[in-house]
């Protein structure tokens, strides 16, 4: 009897996930937004919107942390939620240790953890509020992520002022913050599971392809969540990847398939749909931390609230790479984590 109370408490499922005896509710979310992106599908939908991409700011950097900043401050004051009334914050960027977050959330003085999981930095740090909420550590957690063209082009390929032309495989950093303030309190989304990727290299070192380089682990993160919490891709109104974009879309769908696993009809990818591949010339699709977190702050968390998408599972994906790993000739691994969202 003993044995069978343990096992229902036991929250641990399979060899990667975790699924919330008490799920945690995703309270809130702020998003902003660059020019380029205000001018794509998804424009009319954020929260605040920059017309020259410095908001303010002297530096692309500064700019950044401004973004980060705001989007918390956004997302806390849609919940009536105070900085002091949150207990920890999971932030990360693209930037040199993590600076734009470091520098944007000093403020609000929020004991603070940075984190880096390049474009999966989002799935990584709701896990981590999801997880401190549903541990009793926290009634309150903020997760924030950032991206932004001009610091992103400047720190890992071209200064802009350069002129490189872009292989059609590139994809076009997004200029974006997105925050969710994740707690105890009722919402109309649950996160009720969590799965954590592992890193996946297929030994791919074109940085000018990161969807080629992402799509391995987003494969085996999705199969993860499928055969852990024992599900079929159809459990799912949507199967949303981060940024694999055109190319990396392509490349999933041709390796879930060889496992079996058809989630074409389902999928959808942030960084598809957060550009119009035609009309804004971005090549293979959007890319960077900001892209996955303002695509679910802006358009996905809508629809689940509204009822519209019941069951989501939310993948972003990051391409492990650094300008030292780059110039010393390694490959660029992948990683991948999923989030449960359900309406409730």
């Amino acid at each position: 009897m003993n044995q069978e109370k343990e096992q229902e408490k036991r929250q641990m499922m399979g060899k990667q996930s975790i699924c919330f005896a008490v799920a945690p509710f995703l309270l809130s979310a702020g998003s902003i937004a660059g020019k380029k992106e205000s001018e794509g599908p998804l424009g009319k939908l954020f929260d605040v919107t920059g017309q020259d991409d410095l908001f303010g700011a002297k530096t692309w950097e500064e700019a950044e942390s401004n973004m980060q900043k705001e989007a918390c401050v956004l997302a806390m004051g849609k919940a009536k939620v105070e900085p002091q009334d949150v207990r920890f914050l999971y932030g990360g960027d693209l930037l040199r240790q993590g600076i734009a977050t470091s520098i944007g959330v000093e403020a609000l003085q929020i004991p603070m953890f940075g984190l880096f999981g390049a474009c999966s930095t989002s799935g990584e740090a709701l896990a981590l509020a999801a997880m401190s909420v549903a541990a009793d550590y926290a009634d309150l957690s903020l997760a924030v992520t950032s991206s932004h063209f001009g610091s992103a082009e400047k720190e890992f390929r071209f200064p802009l002022g350069y002129a490189n032309q872009r292989p059609p495989s590139a994809q076009w950093t997004v200029t974006a913050s997105g925050a969710f303030l994740v707690g105890t309190k009722k919402s109309h989304v649950r996160i009720t599971g969590v799965t954590i990727g592992k890193i996946v290299d297929y030994g791919l070192k074109d940085s000018q392809n990161m969807g080629a380089c992402m799509a391995p682990a987003a494969r085996d993160t999705i199969i993860q969540n499928l055969s852990d919490f024992k599900r079929k891709p159809d459990y799912y109104d949507r199967i949303v990847t981060g940024d694999l974009g055109y190319v990396g879309r392509d490349i999933l769908i041709d390796l879930l398939n060889e496992r079996g696993y058809d989630i074409a009809s389902r999928h959808m990818d942030c960084g598809m749909t957060i550009f119009d591949q035609k009309s804004q010339d971005t090549h293979a699709g959007g890319s960077g931390c900001g892209c996955a977190a303002v695509t679910l702050a802006a358009y996905i968390l809508p629809k689940i609230q509204k009822g519209e998408w019941k069951r989501v599972l939310f993948v972003p994906t990051g391409a492990l790479m650094s300008t030292v790993s780059f110039n010393e000739g390694a490959s660029v691994p992948g990683i991948a984590h999923a989030i449960v969202l359900e309406h409730v």
